[in-house]
């Protein structure tokens, strides 16, 4: 892959803010719309279910389109593909926007989704392009930690202008964030091309070449499975957070400032990656991830079975989940795309279905049992987050060996 890498240098700081923003986009679209589910079921006379699809649809629509964004991106440089996808955003939140029952919203979601997660996958391979080594770990905190900050900022004001603007207000701000950010990848990212080969392959017999052998990879597949069950643990909080805290009579306009507790934590979590990634190692900061984790979503447990049914009896304890997936997060990231470097569009593409598919999963399972209290949701949580725990363990003892 040819860099432009050497020109970004002087512009270090702005290069990382726009790779942050254009990562950070498909998590904003994906949480400004969490407040408004709550009543979207009596808006449109559908079922629960229903309407945790439309969480569900944008989530499969963003991990399906990775799986073809990052073969794409390592062929056809960069630049091109995430422009598409910013684009493609915008018109699904134009539609949404416009949208006058469920189906049609789900349509755009969809679209949203499809358009989105190009930023996911181009915007982790270009950091695997241009920076190296610990610095690499540091710029994928750098990355969660703004992620992090984007699930309660995107609900705080989701609520806040689904109460006073009406719900489409959040599809006419994610239009106008679309055309800013596709300004700011045509003006300000690199155009990272790999060189054309002598003799160039079909484009689909590349990209399937690149998954096979990806697939043959045992400790990228421990690495995605990592992600994904993590992702699903996460994904099931942001589905299953508003129907908990509206049984304890949380309202649209409030739920941000309960579910920006994970993310919170996650940031410290990512900011003491930044610190200690040096020195203590990927292994022993996955391994304290994983224990603050389990931790956590013991608590939520043993505090919802011992009938303390309060918001902060459910948030609170969710503080040592969202430390423990910053701690985690950066490390399995940067061991995905890091085993096979000149795969590492597709080796992103291929973490982003998985994370987004399990995270679909996650987020429907959430509306097929009543959450009358915390200890439903608390139970899927904690299911996801020891498969994960599973393959961690695996992964570590084939390292070992």
């Amino acid at each position: 892959m040819t860099s432009d890498a050497s020109a970004a240098r002087p512009s270090h700081g702005p290069l990382i803010a726009n790779l942050l923003a254009q990562l950070a986009l498909g998590l904003v679209v994906m949480t400004i719309c969490i407040p408004s589910m709550q009543e979207w079921g009596g808006q449109f006379g559908a079922s629960q279910a229903a309407v945790q699809l439309t969480f569900s649809a944008y989530v499969a629509a963003y991990g399906g389109l990775q799986l073809l964004y990052g073969p794409l991106s390592d062929r056809l440089g960069r630049k091109p593909v995430l422009l598409f996808g910013i684009a493609l955003t915008g018109l699904g939140s134009v539609l949404g926007a416009l949208a006058s029952d469920l189906a049609l919203l789900t349509a755009a979601r969809v679209l949203q989704g499809a358009g989105s997660a190009a930023g996911m996958v181009v915007g982790r391979a270009m950091v695997q392009d241009l920076f190296h080594g610990p610095e690499r770990t540091r710029v994928m905190a750098y990355v969660g930690m703004a992620m992090g900050l984007c699930p309660p900022l995107a609900t705080i004001i989701g609520g806040q202008l689904h109460v006073r603007l009406g719900w489409q207000a959040n599809f006419v701000l994610v239009a106008v964030l679309s055309a800013l950010l596709f300004a700011a990848a045509w003006r300000g990212l690199p155009d990272l091309r790999r060189e054309p080969p002598a003799q160039q392959a079909h484009w689909l017999r590349d990209m399937l070449a690149a998954y096979a052998r990806l697939a043959r990879e045992p400790g990228f597949l421990l690495y995605v499975a990592i992600l994904s069950m993590t992702t699903a643990t996460f994904y099931a909080f942001l589905a299953g957070a508003p129907i908990v805290l509206g049984s304890y009579g949380v309202g649209p306009d409030r739920i941000g400032y309960y579910i920006m507790c994970v993310p919170l934590s996650y940031i410290v979590g990512n900011y003491l990656i930044t610190h200690m990634a040096s020195r203590a190692g990927d292994r022993t900061m996955m391994r304290l991830g994983q224990a603050s984790t389990v931790s956590g979503l013991v608590l939520v447990l043993v505090l919802g079975l011992s009938g303390l049914a309060t918001p902060l009896a459910f948030s609170l304890p969710l503080i040592l989940v969202g430390l423990g997936h910053g701690l985690l997060v950066p490390a399995a990231l940067v061991g995905t795309v890091g085993l096979l470097p000149a795969l590492a569009g597709s080796a992103a593409a291929v973490a982003g279905l998985m994370q987004q598919l399990m995270g679909a999963v996650s987020g429907y399972s959430v509306g097929l049992v009543p959450h009358h209290g915390a200890v439903n949701l608390g139970w899927i949580m904690l299911g996801f987050t020891l498969c994960a725990v599973s393959a961690q363990l695996v992964l570590h003892a084939r390292q070992r060996g």
